[in-house]
């Protein structure tokens, strides 16, 4: 039997390597917002609350475009929708360190500008352009490909932003952050759709005149696309209370700030191997199960992170394994909606269920600090984290993975 190539063309090769470049930028300057909240509440005069609030809206905002620029890449290309999306993450950067900055205008930069500018900039546009070049054997570890790229982000730009804040403070830290954005605009240039008889063999479907409509509906009437949905909404709270509040959390412990951004740099370099491990079995083993092993297995290191003694190897080893746990449920994630449905509208499903992720985002910003303001711990969050997880760890098991009768394999 002839092994299969890994890259069908020149194309699918130039569109993930755009792809990794794309969220590598996105997805590293979104995680350091949080190493920013110190600064923010003593010079913009927002309270741990609002900053938390600011963060939610752009959960929010992200997932709410999410679905909104996928169906468009669907129908335009991916690489146009990513250029639009990056001019409203450069605007919101501009204008958070230049103003106005306070009041309303710090949750319009910080939450709303941003926020759209992920939603176009940040996996879901690429992962589907990507997903559309390679075959269903495949396509899970294309996936873990990028969304491994998007953690060397995670990793490195922790490291830049501690020593651009100590060396320029937080409103020149923020104006660099423009030349990434510029140079994220240009490699999305390269984001390739893929041409219509390519996306039929690599679907091994037969050609529909599926409409947009219709796709919605035949998703929101497959219970396993709601459990991916509730799923999804967990995955959301899990990771932004971390990477949100990790600083605040850790300072709460008695650790000096250097070890929160020694976490944040750890979970970016550890998700590496997660999403490229996951993404591997993906393609081999039953999607839904490694789902549930996955959110076990943070509700397992969260409980362990809170209940060891403090130490520095405790809290480098929870940045170790929760990193490995990261972003690793979005190859499962994804391969079950291109399985199930299909890659025509994969961009569009994958940022509906997205959706829903950063509903749960929103919250874990909000709720890590509203508890904190009320409570002055961030103990509580943590608890509503870990019971999260294992609610599911349980609604995953009962998806039905198996492809709809008119996606036929061949």
């Amino acid at each position: 039997m002839k092994k299969e190539k890994f890259f069908q063309d020149k194309t699918a090769l130039i569109t993930l390597l755009s792809a990794c470049g794309i969220v590598a930028v996105s997805m590293g300057l979104r995680q350091t917002f949080g190493l920013f909240s110190d600064f923010f509440v003593k010079d913009l005069q927002c309270t741990v609350t609002q900053f938390g609030l600011a963060i939610g809206i752009q959960m929010l905002m992200w997932g709410m475009f999410a679905p909104i620029f996928g169906a468009l890449a669907d129908k335009i290309g991916g690489n146009k929708v990513t250029i639009l999306a990056f001019v409203f993450f450069a605007l919101g950067i501009y204008l958070l360190y230049s103003g106005p900055n306070t009041g309303i205008y710090f949750q319009i930069n910080l939450g709303l500008l941003i926020g759209i500018g992920l939603g176009g900039t940040a996996i879901s546009v690429q992962i589907g352009e990507v997903g559309r070049h390679f075959p269903s054997s495949t396509r899970s570890m294309a996936v873990g490909i990028v969304v491994a790229m998007a953690s060397i982000g995670y990793f490195f730009s922790p490291l830049y932003t501690k020593f651009a804040l100590t060396e320029y403070g937080w409103e020149r830290t923020l104006e660099t952050f423009l030349y990434f954005i510029v140079f994220g605009m240009f490699i999305a240039i390269f984001l390739r759709s893929v041409k219509k008889k390519d996306s039929e063999k690599n679907n091994n479907k037969k050609t529909d005149d599926q409409s947009i409509s219709e796709a919605l509906k035949e998703a929101f009437n497959h219970r396993g696309f709601i459990l991916l949905t509730f799923g999804f909404f967990v995955c959301g709270f899990n990771i932004t209370l971390v990477s949100a509040h990790i600083p605040g959390y850790i300072q709460e412990r008695g650790f000096e700030i250097w070890t929160a951004f020694a976490i944040l740099s750890l979970i970016g370099l550890f998700n590496v191997f997660g999403t490229l491990t996951f993404g591997y079995l993906s393609g081999r083993y039953s999607k839904k199960i490694l789902l549930s092993i996955l959110y076990f297995s943070r509700g397992i290191v969260l409980i362990l992170f809170l209940v060891l003694p403090a130490s520095t190897y405790v809290a480098l080893g929870f940045g170790i394994l929760y990193g490995y746990l990261w972003l690793s449920t979005i190859p499962p994630t994804s391969g079950i909606i291109a399985q199930v449905f299909g890659t025509k509208y994969s961009s569009m499903l994958y940022g509906v269920v997205f959706f829903s992720h950063q509903i749960g985002s929103f919250l874990g910003a909000y709720l890590g600090g509203y508890f904190f303001d009320q409570y002055g711990s961030y103990d509580y969050a943590f608890y509503l984290s870990i019971a999260l997880s294992f609610f599911a760890t349980l609604i995953h098991l009962p998806i039905d993975e198996k492809p709809l009768s008119r996606v036929v394999t061949t």
